[in-house]
């Protein structure tokens, strides 16, 4: 099979050679861990069975996870072996299976979905993504997935080409977050935590307010309550940049700002963040495999 798993279309054979992501056509896999710094309703008291994929098929120059989505750090393992992982995790309590940035491997990742609720996994499978797969991936997961943790990163596409390398960001994230309120419908909640539905990420980027105006905006408008919302102030530049945006953090003034303008267009479904997020304790440490 020729790739075409995303936007970019490079319609490589991954036996043979890598396209934009450096995947190849075997699952790679940087951490597996009970993860406890997700949304309330996703990480829980006992956390969340995060796995986290090697390689992305975006770019972003400011990327926390840049260890393994760039110089792509981690394991290959066999279908079989993935979802075994997704079993130990619901073995040692985990409120879900969350795959982190899976879109690259997704046709794998729906065999062993599969081959792991063939051999008894019930808890639910969230699928954790940038939203820049193609809107067929997300169609071919229909049944399997039972929470969508999208990102909506940038309206604008100068941003998404100029941070991420990533044309027609905003119009495939469009798509491909409708295919899944489609899917999986208004949010469930059971004890507290989240069963069924979506819950939109938006990492907001130093004086982009407007940009994240636009964005809440759009996702209120279209979609009301019927999706959850998580305006995220935890920015932390990894490094120093040739760019003044990226070199600061998220201030107290503009993050209240986006809050008391979600509020005012009548948005309630919303996780907000307290301050002294922006910590590099919070990235998981990708130095060692676990698995």
């Amino acid at each position: 099979m020729n790739c075409n798993l995303c936007v970019r279309k490079c319609n490589v054979n991954r036996d043979l050679t890598f396209g934009f992501c450096k995947s190849s056509n075997v699952i790679k896999i940087a951490k597996v861990m009970l993860y406890e710094y997700e949304e309330p309703c996703i990480s829980g008291e006992n956390g969340s069975g995060a796995i986290f994929f090697s390689n992305c098929n975006m770019k972003c120059v400011f990327c926390q996870n840049y260890e393994i989505s760039i110089l792509g750090k981690g394991k290959e393992v066999s279908i079989s072996d993935f979802a075994d992982l997704l079993i130990s995790l619901e073995k040692k309590k985990a409120h879900n299976g969350n795959l982190v940035t899976p879109g690259h491997y997704a046709h794998l990742i729906k065999e062993g979905i599969i081959l792991a609720k063939k051999k008894g996994l019930s808890i639910p499978i969230i699928y954790n993504t940038n939203s820049y797969e193609s809107v067929d991936v997300i169609k071919s997961l229909n049944g399997l997935i039972d929470i969508y943790l999208p990102d909506f990163k940038y309206y604008d596409d100068k941003y998404a080409i100029k941070y991420s390398s990533a044309p027609g960001y905003c119009d495939n994230a469009k798509l491909v977050i409708d295919e899944m309120v489609k899917q999986v419908g208004t949010p469930i909640f059971k004890n507290g935590m989240m069963v069924k539905g979506v819950l939109v990420r938006h990492l907001m980027l130093p004086t982009l307010t407007l940009d994240t105006k636009r964005i809440i905006n759009y996702l209120y408008s279209t979609y009301g309550d019927n999706i959850y919302l998580s305006i995220m102030n935890q920015y932390t530049p990894m490094k120093k940049f040739n760019d003044d945006i990226l070199n600061k953090k998220v201030s107290k003034k503009e993050y209240e700002e986006i809050i008391d303008y979600a509020y005012d267009i009548g948005v309630r479904n919303a996780y907000v963040q307290d301050e002294g997020t922006c910590k590099k304790s919070f990235i998981p440490d990708f130095s060692e495999q676990n698995f």
